[in-house]
């Protein structure tokens, strides 16, 4: 397989951290590049050359250019993965990919797309499908700010001939390394749940996000794919496999609970607590060749051990 030059984004998140560590580590990989808009707040491994630069700046477009970048990762966080989620964070994600791609199509010789999203872009509501596939993208407004990022990313390529795009939808991060909004409120010791619901959950462990960006970084394998362990939970089922113990009250109250206790709740994280989301990840196997090493409950009890009840 010929070398390749990867430029990361994303690394002040721990998948992205861990991802350029591991593509550093990687013989089939000749350079890592990192951009970002400021130094982050950790070190970088060796092998690993930051740039900053906001996305669509110029010295973008020229280090994408001068060092002959074949592969991008757009390894940024949703919304859902961030510690304190919101609408202004979403505009940004839009805005970003928008801005950095438009520095590809500028640069030329991009020849791998490989995009972080979330599962997040298809809802929870009382109407969904028990599982999800790639094909159930609710149509019409409002439309999620991820599934803005994957149709910027879809246009990309199309634009851009010979260009592979893989397109990870991630389930809920968690693990014991993870800072995430659910992770937050998972540990809360008397945890706020929507009276009279109990969802269907999955969890994904940070070292299988890792490990499938790694994989699209180094192989052509374009297409989109559902990322999530395997097995499934109810929500209930996890509270007291983590220890915790569950505070019902009715669903408009539960983010003014969770501010009380500090740990911001998301009204997209609400109607996941009220209506739950399994998806599907057959596809991920068949055509992806990869299975997550880490099961639901796995992930689940990774993260209980880094935050034992109190």
């Amino acid at each position: 397989m010929a070398s390749n030059v990867v430029l990361l984004t994303g690394v002040a998140d721990h998948v992205g951290g861990r991802l350029a560590a591991r593509l550093a580590a990687d013989p089939v990989v000749r350079r890592v590049i990192v951009a970002a808009p400021r130094p982050p707040a950790v070190g970088l491994p060796e092998r690993v050359e930051l740039v900053v630069a906001e996305p669509g700046s110029p010295l973008l477009v020229e280090v994408l250019r001068s060092a002959g970048v074949e592969t991008v990762v757009y390894a940024a966080p949703r919304s859902a993965d961030r510690p304190s989620p919101g609408r202004l964070s979403e505009d940004h994600d839009v805005v970003a990919t928008m801005r950095l791609l438009a520095s590809c199509q500028r640069a030329g010789g991009v020849r791998r797309l490989v995009v972080r999203s979330t599962t997040e872009v298809y809802g929870a509501g009382p109407n969904a499908p028990a599982v999800f596939t790639e094909q159930d993208v609710p149509a019409g407004a409002p439309r999620p700010a991820a599934l803005e990022v994957e149709e910027q990313a879809r246009a990309f390529a199309t634009s851009s001939p010979g260009t592979t795009l893989t397109v990870f939808r991630l389930a809920e991060l968690l693990s014991g390394r993870v800072d995430s909004a659910l992770g937050r409120y998972l540990s809360l010791p008397v945890v706020p749940t929507v009276l009279g619901f109990d969802a269907r959950v999955q969890f994904l462990h940070h070292q299988d996000a890792v490990a499938v960006l790694h994989r699209a970084s180094t192989h052509d394998l374009p297409g989109v794919f559902n990322v999530a362990g395997d097995g499934v939970l109810l929500l209930s089922q996890a509270l007291r496999r983590a220890g915790r113990v569950a505070l019902p009250v009715p669903a408009a109250a539960v983010p003014a609970a969770a501010r009380i206790a500090r740990t911001p709740v998301s009204p997209g994280l609400t109607r996941l607590l009220s209506f739950g989301r399994v998806v599907d990840t057959s596809r991920l196997r068949t055509s992806f060749g990869y299975a997550p090493r880490w099961s639901t409950s796995a992930a689940l009890d990774d993260h209980v051990h880094a935050r034992p009840p109190r």
